[in-house]
């Protein structure tokens, strides 16, 4: 039931389908704009039933799709509590009449910091040493060199997509010494640094960090082909969409030593299987860590502040990150 507001003559049904997500973030953003609902999680078989009398929906991960709009008639306004909008049926939403906005730009710090992160656990080799202390009393001289130690400086960092995270990636990359290429396309432009053909880029790079969208040419970008292309010494990093890399064939040049290690923080299928490809224990240097890339808490307050403005844009009749 709608009820007397500040934004027009009544306040909004809002419900967060995954609140989850954003763990113990204040939502007290949200509760200006109406009477606000939220779920820890949402299965879709549940998502109808909840969404039934709501105006306004957030959504992080919980899809929202053409036959959820044509049941939840209430629908005014889907707010995508992240960046990436593939769990919205955009064209759905736009035949429906229901404007879909996202927020960008929330993570870049945080994103950027987990990739510059996952490259020094790799190239020092820092995440094995520090898991093994139970063999470090039968060291004569505590340092070990079991694993390969290599410097980041003088070294190669290729980048799938130069957006705003990709070049943030780059200019801490060159921070660090490091000469930064970018996978050139169709539709390159000038940017920062210079764009390599695929066959060079994939050859030349001493890692490789995926930052690009997830299209039907980026799918599966990552694949046998590519790796096979790749440096035995080189590193791959994704912070980007899990369906970027052809799992499969990464685990299978991983155990090959077709490359020297991989650092990933989104999986093709999430939460993963217990069964999962690259969960085997006999998966070498591999790092997983499980989506919290975006989520530091400054990253988590933004966001939700973003979908706020978002919201307050809408009600105001205005257009603000309109993805649809």
């Amino acid at each position: 039931m709608l009820v007397e507001g500040l934004y027009g003559e009544f306040m909004h049904r809002i419900t967060f389908l995954d609140a989850a997500t954003v763990g113990d973030t204040p939502l007290h953003a949200l509760n200006q704009f109406g009477e606000l609902e939220t779920h820890a999680t949402t299965s879709y078989e549940e998502t109808s039933v909840k969404l039934q009398d709501t105006t306004i929906a957030i959504t992080n991960k919980v899809m929202i799709d053409a036959e959820m709009m044509a049941v939840c008639k209430n629908l005014e306004l889907i707010c995508v509590a992240a960046t990436g909008t593939n769990c919205v049926d955009l064209e759905a939403a736009r035949k429906a009449g229901i404007p879909v906005c996202n927020v960008a730009g929330y993570s870049t710090a945080g994103v950027e910091q987990h990739t510059i992160g996952f490259l020094i656990n790799l190239s020092t080799n820092m995440h094995r040493l520090a898991g093994e202390s139970a063999k470090w009393a039968e060291s004569p001289i505590f340092t070990r060199l079991d694993y390969p130690i290599t410097d980041l400086a003088g070294k190669t960092l290729g980048i799938v997509g130069l957006g705003t995270i990709g070049k943030s990636v780059a200019k801490a990359a060159q921070g660090l010494g490091m000469d930064v290429v970018a996978l050139a396309r169709e539709d390159s432009v000038e940017c920062m640094c210079p764009r390599l053909p695929k066959e060079q880029f994939f050859s030349e790079c001493d890692a490789i960090s995926l930052h690009c969208p997830l299209t039907s040419e980026t799918m599966g970008i990552i694949n046998a082909e590519t790796l096979g292309m790749m440096k035995s010494s080189a590193f791959l990093i994704n912070t980007g969409r899990g369906q970027l890399v052809n799992e499969e064939d990464l685990a299978a040049a991983l155990k090959n030593g077709t490359i020297a290690g991989a650092g990933l923080d989104v999986l093709c299928e999430e939460p993963p299987p217990a069964d999962h490809v690259l969960l085997g224990a006999d998966i070498p240097n591999l790092i997983i860590t499980p989506h919290t890339a975006w989520a530091s808490a400054e990253s988590r307050t933004r966001l939700i502040d973003g979908v706020a403005k978002n919201i307050e844009a809408f009600l105001k009749g205005e257009k603000r990150n309109l993805v649809n």
